[in-house]
């Protein structure tokens, strides 16, 4: 009888071989292994970016999208732009039905759908030419993560946007609370 292994990266970068119907194997191949950009490299490509297109907006004020969407809008440089094939407008803006749609290549396509759907959303980022998938808090698809940085994309993932560029600009306190602090220094943008 011969017995399945698979090889296992470990969070040290080590790898090793466990027969694959192991309960250890299972277990490891259910953690989060994959490690995205760090802080210092999400400020800079918030600070590179010059575009974000929102795929999964919605013109539903209760949902986050929409909500992120208005921060970027009101509090960034951004040129925003919505991804919906269900909505005509979003926020008083057009809504493309899809990446290829926009007028421009983004250099952030922020993800708001459900984990099945990403490695189908980085495929149409690479289709585009977009640089960076960022994929929103609470959204986690290992593979997809991997698979787009295979493919050359900078992958960030379960990072909400709008709190991330609050934070590295000085609304957000470290965790993500607001401040209420008013500053008149300059503000990185």
């Amino acid at each position: 009888m011969t017995t399945e292994l698979v090889t296992t990266q470990l969070t040290n970068g080590l790898t090793c071989e466990l027969p694959a119907d192991s309960p250890l194997a299972k277990l490891l191949k259910s953690q989060r292994t994959w490690v995205g950009p760090s802080a210092k490299e999400r400020l800079r490509i918030l600070r590179n970016a010059k575009s974000v297109a929102i795929v999964g907006a919605s013109p539903n004020p209760a949902r986050s999208s929409y909500f992120v969407g208005t921060y970027l809008q009101q509090s960034s440089d951004y040129r925003v732009y919505f991804v919906n094939p269900n909505a005509d407008e979003i926020l008083g803006q057009k809504a493309y039905p899809d990446l290829a749609s926009l007028p421009e290549v983004p250099d952030i396509v922020d993800v708001f759908r459900r984990a099945s759907d990403i490695p189908a959303v980085i495929d149409e980022v690479i289709a585009v030419g977009a640089p960076t998938v960022w994929v929103q808090l609470g959204i986690w698809n290992q593979e997809a993560a991997e698979y787009g940085e295979s493919k050359g994309l900078t992958v960030v993932m379960d990072r909400c946007i709008k709190i991330e560029h609050a934070r590295f600009h000085g609304g957000l306190h470290l965790l993500g609370f607001d401040t209420g602090q008013i500053s008149s220094r300059k503000q990185l943008r």
